[in-house]
């Protein structure tokens, strides 16, 4: 049962906001229509710049956005229901403080990230962050040595963030199964990225700020996973992976009462190879 006094956070890699632009406005709405709005949403992988992002179409919906795009590639934003945002920050020039793009201080081409801090009804401030990990490829390619070059500026970044921040939130996808049952069969995946030791070793250097991961504060059920290869019949075998994820600082752990992954829009017609995860926190 939805709890009024509660924020809903949600996470999703859509591989393309132009082509699943009808997926994202039909799933928040489902939500809704089920008394479970989403307060924020963190997308990846826009595929488009700024200029292109549709913000009139998700005003229609009720969502304001913050940006960070990339021509064909890349890409994140940060969307926050209008509805839920404390009246003195509840239109674009004030829904988003403080607003990072891209990790202070690393050089890099590439669009991974957007912050900033919301003020919703009833609640202090949420640093939130939306995030797009590198994929790495290969770990013997020039691809996995960035990843793990911009893994080590991230945790450097996270941790002057988190003394900043207390209330913080770090949701997107993170290419990084941390361990082997949030693999399909971890067999078949040694040797590869996504789940190799350097990965899930920046990875547990990240829960070591005293960040947590959501997912694993509550039970779940096994083979439980946020993404399925388009190829093989991946999604109907449920040969997936567990790769995008919510970390929470200390304190919006304290207050997590759920952290789920909704498969049902990965079952669609032209999906996202990702499903949403979401966490739910009391104010």
């Amino acid at each position: 049962m939805f709890n009024k006094q509660s924020i809903r956070l949600a996470a999703w890699n859509v591989n393309s906001i132009k082509v699943r632009l009808p997926h994202v406005i039909q799933w928040l709405e489902s939500q809704s229509k089920v008394n479970r709005p989403i307060d924020a949403l963190c997308l990846q992988e826009l595929k488009l710049t700024d200029d292109k992002y549709p913000h009139r179409e998700l005003e229609s919906a009720g969502y304001i956005s913050l940006t960070n795009g990339q021509k064909t590639y890349n890409g994140i934003a940060i969307l926050v229901r209008k509805s839920a945002l404390a009246s003195l920050h509840s239109d674009p020039e004030t829904a988003f403080l403080k607003v990072t793009k891209n990790i202070p201080n690393f050089a890099d081409e590439q669009q991974r990230i957007v912050a900033a801090t919301v003020t919703f009804k009833e609640s202090p401030p949420i640093r939130i962050i939306s995030a797009y990990f590198p994929n790495g490829q290969d770990p013997a390619s020039d691809k996995f040595v960035y990843k793990l070059n911009w893994l080590n500026a991230l945790r450097t970044w996270l941790s002057a963030e988190l003394k900043s921040h207390t209330r913080l939130a770090l949701l997107g996808d993170f290419n990084i199964a941390p361990e082997d049952q949030d693999v399909h069969d971890p067999k078949v995946w040694e040797g590869q990225n996504l789940v190799s030791p350097q990965e899930r070793e920046a990875f547990q250097k990240l829960l070591e700020l005293g960040l947590s991961d959501s997912y694993r504060l509550f039970d779940q059920a096994p083979k439980s996973y946020s993404w399925w290869d388009y190829r093989m019949m991946a999604f109907r075998r449920n040969a997936g992976l567990r790769i995008d994820h919510i970390l929470l600082s200390k304190e919006l752990k304290e207050k997590c009462i759920a952290s789920t992954i909704d498969k049902t829009p990965r079952g669609w017609e032209q999906p996202s190879d990702h499903a949403p995860v979401i966490a739910e926190f009391i104010r």
